[in-house]
């Protein structure tokens, strides 16, 4: 079953709540209206991700690739206990600081966003992109022709307040003079979201991202040699 208006309700009021009881009264929902739908997506997924790469981690289950409702609240200030953001990550290796690009799609009753990247790159990552970039790298060069020829995604990530190339053309620098790299495409469509092409639409999206993700994954390739 899809997602629908139930999933984002029950996400709101189990935030409002913050309850483990009351969580617990409403799990057949949560399973009904949130988990069991993310599972088919991710299932909907398998095989355009491992298309792209298969050595991705593709597993429809939470702490696999679908993300747990109960937050980790050891190191932030807010100490509530349920997130009403949901999302599935597909990444070589687990761990978000520092690591391996990855595939992902979220949704909240606020909107959706989907696409591939870091959340944080290492520095050394980022040198090895900007190496390929600015050896013309034949990657590089099908990542930026991709990129220019779509407007889904929008090139993220936060940036130097200075540019460290300002003999660059601005196109090339909108890449350099990052600290983290992310293709993002965010909306609040939620009429997609509750669609039965919603698998076949985030497929299509994450396989013209392949160029981009090849880029990040030959970075990194580069960064382990000596």
């Amino acid at each position: 079953m899809p997602f629908s208006q139930k999933t984002l309700d029950f996400l709101s009021e189990n935030r409002f709540r913050d309850n483990k009881e009351w969580f617990e009264a409403h799990r057949k929902e949560y399973n009904e209206l949130v988990l069991n739908p993310m599972k088919e997506l991710v299932l909907g997924l398998a095989p355009t991700i491992y298309e792209i790469d298969d050595a991705l981690i593709c597993e429809p289950k939470m702490n696999g690739s679908i993300s747990r409702i109960y937050r980790d609240s050891r190191f932030s200030l807010d100490k509530s206990l349920f997130r009403e953001v949901q999302w599935c990550s597909f990444i070589r290796h687990k761990g978000l600081y520092h690591g391996w690009p990855a595939f992902f799609f979220e949704f909240s009753p606020y909107g959706m966003r989907y696409g591939c990247g870091y959340y944080e790159a290492s520095p050394k990552t980022m040198e090895c992109v900007r190496t390929l970039i600015l050896e013309q790298d034949k990657t590089f060069k099908h990542a930026l022709k991709s990129y220019k020829s779509q407007k889904v995604f929008t090139l993220d990530g936060a940036k130097y307040k200075r540019s460290r190339y300002p003999e660059q053309p601005e196109e090339i620098k909108n890449w350099l003079d990052r600290k983290s790299l992310c293709m993002m495409h965010s909306n609040d469509d939620f009429e997609l979201l509750f669609s039965e092409e919603l698998t076949e639409v985030i497929a299509d999206a994450f396989m013209s991202l392949k160029p981009f993700y090849d880029l990040l994954i030959k970075a990194e390739m580069m960064k382990d040699e000596p």
